[in-house]
């Protein structure tokens, strides 16, 4: 038999011959001419399933690489239990996992079974030999033992038992799982009742974290609110006793007062007339004061009113010995009641009374004057003022209000105070407190409340204000300041009824608008802020909830608060509750500053008097509009208010408003030349190309205005120590948290929507052992990719807008960032194995499914990532499309020739490491007979088993530099 063993350099022959044929394509079924078999000399070991010797006395050396050895002595059949190539004349041992016979004839066929080849016609005395090829599967699927049997050796062939399962290729029969059912000859086990089980477990465990998570939350609300309504309970009680303290004594001093007034009366008739005179003098005395000490009790010893100098040092905060829930409550509402109090007994209370009531000896809101000239605001790339000539201030304890029709710039001259008007060139000086100053620097002090009503829908009312003031207020006040705060604003705003009520989104209906448009509001109140800014925030609102909203903010400005305003045709009581009164003309330009209660005076001054029952607001703005008609003997057009108002108070006149007035000025400043709607010269024709590239000039500006605006560093001058990173984040945690748990069933259909897709990749994709289960697990990138990615965009797309708010008020982005994140790791924890749980439990890869869900695991952080950049970049429609469109599209490029042009473009795409990663950990379970079908598999892709975690790192550095790329574009390229 030794004689007739290949030698090495006959192995590695066919060796080159089959890898060669494999990459090519071709068939395998014979070797390339050699020196045993050629066109001059072909012996009958040259035919498949037969084998020669080298002849009894010459040595053969099996380690030769070198040279073949001729055989062509004594050629035989090949032997059970090894295989002779068609093409060579020695015979190799068949690997493990293979099942090897003698052939029989078939003379039906004149085929040698099992194998597939037939006796060379003309032959003298040649039959069938044994095995003719180890091949890859699809070519030499006759060497490999059959599914259904297990061959021990290479020429025993045993059908499995019952209970058993044997695949193909298989030397063990492989017991079955307690709950599959497994025939006798089973191929495969079928565990489907396990991923069911699977499913179940998965199921339950969200069932209890969920439910628990919500019980502890319903507990922890419902002990808040038990301890709320007992601090309630208990104030009201001390103000009630209070009450009829007072009330008890001040009838019981009546009726001294009275007595004392009979007794000296009676003892008067005794006494002379100049005793009596003095006499009574005294008992008058007597009877005004019985008690002085008394008089002066009456203050509400309990709260500790204390009306002095905000300059002298003041006792400790009691607040921040407070620690338990009951404490604090009764504290906040104790505080209440004495500011109402005090607000009853003194109706005038100035600002600094109500500073006063502060126990701490620090201001927490320092006062903000801003002080605008000459301010001018000019849209980039357009020469089109949006404001113009402005002169103004606004003061600390004043509510301003800024009205005028549309397109006025109302909004723009918001924006240009608070420093966010991007892609606009301004001009003019803006004091805060006398000093040139950015904004920006201030604006952990600076509450800014836009036009839409941006508050959380899932979250209660309280929950809104509460987690705004925690992340705004200072760090270091303690928490029982913060509640009372939360408590005052609720109280202020009429927010008591609602406070545990969802606010509600458009699909889930919460708070009635006015509610809403309130709790928008509050957000910013809670902050305590020294400038508070409101765009339209009575929009939509009632006459009584728009006067119970300013009622509250005048509350606000008693305490220092400086508040500017727009909005849209308020009543006459509404418009009366006003300090200050800014009305603006198209074009941007004022036509009144000052005082409400001077308007009238002023334009009666010009002629221009309000009929009588007609709001004056309403009638000023229609008659910047045109609506209403000057009468010609005035002398006065609408639009020549805005330059009266210059004349009036001295302000300098741009020459182009000069002359339409007919007055004398200087030649056009080019700066000046064009005016909203009137071209003060000819512009040449512009073509369109010309139009396309001002427009994208225009747009790279904003753009970069909006990085620059982000990325500049200005000292923070507000001297607000607001939560740092860590305590942020773990906030932005809880209300995320609570937040997703409240969205228990968006959840639940995601999971859902992932097992179906399992449950049709798991029957219709079959994981077959010819491409080691390629096509199942492509379709398997492409299923999760595109399902993680849909739902994975609802982290960003739908929180834009309270982003962009939370930001601009000084909150930390890297905080919400993380957060949002951190929450999403639970989905990228379970939808891999809720996937798993039916495509693998179908399926039953030779892979353990430890490996598929380590693959499916990192593949879903990847592709969460990347959603996350879709999400942030593009609106929620075209985030959709990307989402489906980047994972077939990457999947089918990934799935291309290594040696093509597309295939050297999968190698940075995710899907390709996603596959690979996929393909090698089914692939290192394939030995034996399985060797070469491995390797022709693998060399094809360029896939190496030792890459496995490589790829898995690929992945994991795709989540990592994706979630980069989205935080950057989040702080950069996204900002309103």
């Amino acid at each position: 038999m030794m004689e007739r063993l290949c030698t090495a350099s006959e192995i590695q022959f066919y060796a080159s011959n089959i890898m060669m044929g494999a990459l090519q394509r071709k068939s395998t079924n014979f070797v390339t001419l050699n020196k045993n078999c050629n066109l001059s000399s072909w012996g009958s070991g040259c035919d498949p399933g037969w084998a020669c010797s080298v002849g009894k006395d010459v040595a053969v050396d099996l380690k030769n690489l070198k040279e073949i050895p001729a055989r062509t002595h004594n050629c035989q059949p090949c032997c059970e239990g090894f295989f002779c190539p068609h093409g060579l004349t020695c015979m190799l041992p068949c690997p493990l996992g293979s099942y090897c016979p003698l052939a029989r004839l078939n003379e039906a066929t004149a085929g040698c079974d099992p194998y597939n080849y037939q006796v060379q016609p003309g032959q003298i005395n040649q039959t069938c030999g044994g095995a003719d090829m180890w091949a890859d599967i699809i070519t030499g699927h006759d060497l490999f033992c059959p599914a259904g049997s297990y061959c021990p050796t290479t020429i025993n062939k045993i059908p499995c038992d019952s209970g058993h399962y044997c695949r193909t290729g298989s030397t063990t029969q492989t017991k079955c799982y307690e709950l599959a059912t497994c025939d006798p000859g089973a191929e495969n086990q079928n565990i489907t009742a396990y991923g069911a089980l699977f499913v179940a477990g998965i199921i339950l465990i969200l069932f209890v974290i969920y439910n628990c998570s919500d019980h502890v939350l319903s507990t922890r609300e419902k002990r808040q609110a038990k301890s709320r309504e007992a601090a309630v309970k208990s104030v009201q009680e001390t103000v009630q006793a209070r009450q009829k303290w007072k009330t008890a004594k001040d009838i019981a001093r009546k009726r001294a007062t009275e007595l004392q007034s009979q007794l000296s009366r009676t003892f008067s008739r005794k006494r002379s007339v100049r005793e009596e005179t003095k006499d009574s003098g005294q008992a008058t005395d007597a009877s005004l004061n019985p008690n002085p000490s008394e008089e002066n009790s009456e203050s509400y010893d309990d709260f500790n009113i204390e009306i002095e100098d905000k300059n002298v040092k003041k006792k400790p905060s009691k607040a921040k010995h407070l620690h338990t829930r009951s404490e604090i409550f009764r504290y906040a509402y104790g505080e209440i009641e004495k500011e109402k109090a005090l607000q009853e007994n003194s109706p005038n209370l100035s600002f600094s009374g109500v500073i006063s009531m502060d126990t701490d000896s620090k201001v927490t809101r320092p006062p903000i004057e801003v002080v605008f000239k000459d301010l001018t605001l000019t849209l980039k790339g357009k020469k089109k003022h949006l404001l113009r000539c402005v002169y103004g201030k606004l003061s600390p304890g004043r509510v301003s209000a800024v009205m005028g029709p549309s397109g006025a710039g109302k909004t723009t001259f918001l924006s240009a105070l608070t420093g966010k008007a991007i892609g606009c060139t301004m001009s003019g000086v803006i004091l805060i407190n006398g000093k040139a100053a950015a904004m920006q620097s201030y604006k952990k002090i600076i509450g800014f409340v836009p036009q839409d009503d941006i508050v959380h829908g899932n979250l209660t009312v309280e929950e809104n204000l509460w987690f705004s003031s925690i992340c705004r207020l200072p760090a270091k006040l303690p928490k029982a300041e913060k509640v009372l705060v939360v408590e005052r604003v609720i109280e202020s705003l009429g927010l008591q009824n609602v406070r545990y009520s969802l606010v509600g989104t458009v699909e889930k209906r919460g708070i009635s608008g006015g509610q809403r448009k309130r709790v928008n509001v509050g957000l910013e109140m809670v902050m305590e802020p020294s400038l508070l800014i409101l765009d339209e925030p009575t929009s939509g609102l009632d006459s009584a909830s728009s006067q119970l909203l300013l009622r509250a903010l005048r509350r606000e400005a008693l305490e220092g608060v400086n508040i500017c305003m727009v909005l849209h045709q308020p009543s006459y009581a509404l418009f009366n509750m006003f300090d200050e009164f800014i009305l603006l003309a198209k074009g941007g330009l004022v036509v009144y500053h000052g005082p409400v209660k001077k308007v009238e005076e002023y334009f009666a001054g010009l002629g221009i008097h309000v009929p009588e029952r007609v709001n004056p607001p309403d009638y000023f703005i229609d008659l910047l509009e045109g609506i209403e008609k000057l009468s010609p003997e005035i002398g006065v057009n609408y639009k020549d208010l805005p330059l009266r108002w210059m004349l009036h108070n001295g302000y300098p006149v741009p020459p182009d408003m000069l002359e339409p007035a007919g007055l004398p000025s200087a030649a056009p400043n080019e700066e000046n030349a064009t005016l909203e709607g009137t071209p003060a010269t000819e512009e040449p024709d512009v073509t369109l190309l010309g139009n396309l590239w001002q427009d994208l000039k225009t747009n790279i500006g904003q753009k970069k205005d909006q990085v620059q605006h982000y990325f500049l560093t200005l000292k923070d001058l507000s001297d607000r120590e607001t939560p740092g990173l860590l305590v942020q984040y773990k906030y932005f945690l809880g209300r995320i948290g609570k937040q997703r748990l409240r969205e228990a069933m968006v959840q639940a259909v995601d999971y859902l929507i992932l097992l179906l897709a399992g449950i049709c990749l798991g029957t219709l994709a079959k994981v077959s052992d010819e491409s080691f289960g390629t096509m199942g697990y492509l379709y398997t990138v492409i299923a999760v990719s595109l399902l993680t990615k849909i739902a994975a965009l609802r982290s960003f797309s739908l929180d834009k807008l309270h982003y962009w708010r939370e930001s601009a008020s000084g909150m930390s982005s890297l905080a919400f960032f993380m957060a949002k994140d951190t929450v999403d790791h639970l989905n990228t924890i379970v939808k891999p194995a809720v996937y798993l749980s039916m495509f693998y439990f179908f399926n039953n890869p030779r892979s353990t499914i430890l490996d598929n869900y380590l693959v499916l695991l990192c593949l879903v952080y990847a592709a969460t990532g990347i959603a996350y950049v879709l999400a942030i970049c593009f609106e929620p429609g075209q985030a959709q499309l990307w989402s489906v469109l980047l994972p077939v599209v990457l999947t089918l490029v990934a799935n291309q020739k290594s040696d093509s042009y597309l295939g050297r473009i999968g190698d940075f795409c995710y899907t390709k490491w996603t596959l690979e990663a996929f393909l090698i950990a089914n692939a290192k379970r394939y030995s034996g007979v399985w060797l070469i079908t491995r390797c022709g598999v693998l060399k094809q892709r360029s896939f190496f088993l030792s890459d496995w975690y490589s790829c898995l790192g690929c992945l994991i550095l795709t989540g990592v530099l994706s979630r980069i790329t989205a935080f950057f574009c989040l702080i950069a390229f996204q900002r309103k």
